[in-house]
Order: C-alpha cells, then structure tokens, then sequence
C-alpha cells in the first residue's frame, strides 16, 4: 500500500504487481525537539549580524515580511520571538507592520492571517497584504545589474529595518527558497515579478532545482533584496515529515548559505534510472488549487537531472478546490492555458512578447508539456484541468490502467509523496 499527501489528509492506493515501482522520499532526519528554544536561540546568536535587539531603536518603524498561506512556513512561531525582541529594543507596537508576501496571488484572508501567526499578533498588530498592482503601494529604484525593473513595495523599502520569514527547499528557478526570496518575489512590483518569472531567465540553462551557481534569477532577486534594505531574516528547513529540522537567523545571505547546506543534505534523494511515470503528491496548502499543484510536476521536470523518460507521464494528486486559483497570476495562468491551441503556441508566444506574472506558470508548464504528458488525479474541476490541456482521472486505479496501456505491465513507476520537499537525482 502506499500513500500521497492529499489535501489536508491523504491518499492511499495500490500499484499494480508487475510494475517497477521505486519511492523518492528524503532519507529521515532529526526534528527541533523544541521550536521555541531553537528559535531563541537562533535570535540570541544570529549569523553574521547583531541581535534584533540591537539593531532596532524605539523609533525605528519596522516591516516583518511573511510568507502567505500557500507557504508551509511556521511564521506564527518565528515571528512572535522576533515581536518580542523589538519590544525589548523599545519598539512600539504601533511602528510595526507585518507584510503578507503574497505576490501576486490573491489576498490572505482575516482567517488565514490568524491561522499564520495566530489571534493575538493579529489583533495586536498590523497586519496587511501586499499588492503588486497599487502603483501607489510601490517604489522604484530603478535596474538591477541584470536589467531587472526593481520596484518594490513602499512600506518595505521606507521602513528603518527589513526583516523576512521564509522556508529554505529546493526551487526550480531560484534553486533554492528562502532568505532573499520572500522579500524580492513576494513584495515586488508586478513588472518586476514579470521580468524574473519570464522567458529570459527561465529559458536560461543555469535556471533550474538546487542551482544557484550561475543562476541569474538567484543572483537577480539577491541583489534584489540587497537594494530593498533586507537587514535579517530567520528561515528554517523542513524535513521528509514537515517537522523543523533547522532554524537560522541573521544576516540573509549567511542564514542562506547555512540553511541550503541542510536542505541538500536533507532533500538529496539519489535515484537508479528515470521512469516512465512519476506520480507526485504536494499536499495542503499547494493542491488546493492548479497553480500551485503544478508546481509539483515542474518541480520533477526541472530536476539537475532527467527523471522522466522523454513522452513520458507525470501525475499529480490534488484535490483543487479552488480550480485554477483565484488571484490575477492564477486567473493569467489559467486564460493562457486554455486559450492556447497547443503548447508550442505558449512558448512561441512568451519568447516573442514576454509574459505577464501568472502566465509565466503557463510558459513553464508549456516547457513541461511539450514533452511528456500531465495527468492530474482526483480534482473536483476535471473541466478546468481539461480545458487546460491536461488530462483529469478521477482515481489512482485509473491512472494506473493508463500508465499499464501506456507503458506495458512491467513500466517504471516512480511516486514522491513529497514532491517538492524531494530533490531527486538519477545516479548516472
């Protein structure tokens, strides 16, 4: 029997005897054994930086940028820490604004504020969503080194310290989460979200899961934080069962070097040969609509190294209950889906005119599809996955009698539960 994160629960189904079926899961690793303490301490003594405590002044207005609710980070126990530490410095309660990263993914709801950080910061604190669209909530600084439009949220860049929460995990454009990316993605300008998610860096070879060496999305949203005054981050690393296994604070770039040296460590999953089906699970809060549950799929695509057999399969298990997604990036990504007469035609499209943020999603998942086939398993909109190329299947057992048709009784079958906390890598 085996198992896919599915929703907030899971999926559990059987793999048809003859088939060659192997499990990409990260090899287990300790936990924190206590958040809290691990947390502290990691403020006492952060990396490359003085304590919050010192840096701030009670007059100093700060912004603490968080990640929004499709992010699996523990902001409620990283950030009431750090509240409490700027309350030490004499900070008032009223100079303190905490930004939802959202993007430009819709807004976080009063309830999903409360379930990030919990009631009481929410109702003591200010507690606001970024807009990527409100020219009025933005400031440029004009270009990055790379020729990036840097314009950022004001509130961020006018505040006297910049501080960020973030998760560090494998990721398919910047290589890896966190430390600079909840600030220069998340509170940025929807040009400048345009420019970094679009065919100039993600055509680029050097663009791709667990690489940062050469990577121009990595060093554009780096010099993208550096610019926007990011000052100290605390970020943390998950491991195989979602249980923190890392905390670092500090100084952004060194809590980012420190924490992707674990994350390979935890993450790393060698593997024997590619296959002719992957079938990926994501899990709450990422399949609760197509946007993100793609992410699992491109995640494999991207890969250092080939996982799927070219006209091979890739699946995802996601419920998807709010569809495509319901911000403007999740609406662009669905219209240029749909619109489109093939995935050549996405492509063409986007490296001819560029693309606006959200239908970069369709021009990465073009870059999926023009090679394998996408198959996405249990949805409750089967006419949207459809009407987006793809192919919707109600259960596993009739995913498996395709894979079967498909591929032959003894086809390779690879499942990542976890498909993007999972790194995988074909041996040779």
């Amino acid at each position: 029997m085996h198992s896919l994160p599915f929703g907030r629960g899971k999926l559990d189904f059987e793999v048809p005897p003859t088939m060659r079926v192997d499990v990409a899961e990260p090899k287990p690793y300790p936990p924190v054994t206590d958040i809290k303490r691990a947390v502290l301490d990691a403020l006492k003594a952060p990396l490359g930086a003085k304590p919050l405590r010192e840096l701030a002044k009670p007059s100093s207005k700060v912004c603490i940028v968080i990640t929004d609710i499709t992010r699996a980070c523990p902001d409620g126990a990283l950030v009431a820490p750090m509240l409490s530490e700027l309350d030490a410095a004499g900070v008032s309660d009223g100079n303190i604004t905490i930004l939802v990263a959202v993007g430009m993914h819709r807004a976080s709801t009063p309830e999903e504020k409360v379930e990030k950080l919990g009631r009481r910061i929410v109702k003591r604190y200010r507690v606001i969503d970024h807009d990527a669209e409100d020219p009025k909530a933005l400031v440029d600084l004009g270009l990055s080194a790379n020729k990036v439009p840097i314009i950022f949220n004001k509130i961020a860049h006018d505040s006297d310290l910049l501080i960020a929460t973030g998760i560090v995990e494998p990721h398919q454009y910047a290589g890896f989460s966190g430390g600079r990316k909840t600030v220069a993605v998340g509170v940025a300008g929807e040009k400048m979200i345009s420019y970094t998610h679009g065919p100039v860096m993600l055509d680029h070879p050097k663009t791709r899961l667990a690489n940062i060496e050469g990577n121009l999305f990595h060093e554009a949203i780096e010099e993208i934080a550096q610019k926007a005054g990011l000052k100290f981050c605390i970020n943390v690393v998950k491991n195989g069962d979602q249980k923190i296994c890392a905390v670092a604070a500090g100084e952004p770039k060194a809590v980012f070097a420190e924490l992707v040296d674990a994350a390979r460590k935890v993450y790393t999953v060698p593997l024997p040969h590619r296959y002719h089906a992957v079938i990926c699970g994501v899990g709450y809060p990422k399949d609760a609509n197509l946007y993100q549950a793609s992410r699992g799929l491109s995640h494999i695509f991207f890969a250092p190294s080939p996982i799927v057999e070219d006209r091979g399969l890739l699946a995802v298990a996601a419920p998807c209950e709010e569809g495509a997604g319901r911000g403007a990036g999740e609406e662009r990504f669905f219209k240029a889906m749909k619109s489109a007469p093939d995935m050549q035609a996405i492509l063409r499209d986007a490296r001819a005119h560029g693309c606006k943020p959200g239908e970069h999603r369709a021009f990465v998942m073009a870059k999926v599809m023009e090679k394998n086939e996408v198959v996405v398993v249990g949805s409750r909109c089967p006419d949207v996955v459809k009407a987006m190329h793809m192919t919707p299947m109600r259960t596993m057992g009739e995913l498996f009698a395709y894979v079967e048709k498909k591929f032959g009784k003894k086809a390779r079958v690879l499942i990542v539960p976890r498909s993007l906390q999972t790194l995988p890598v074909v041996r040779s």
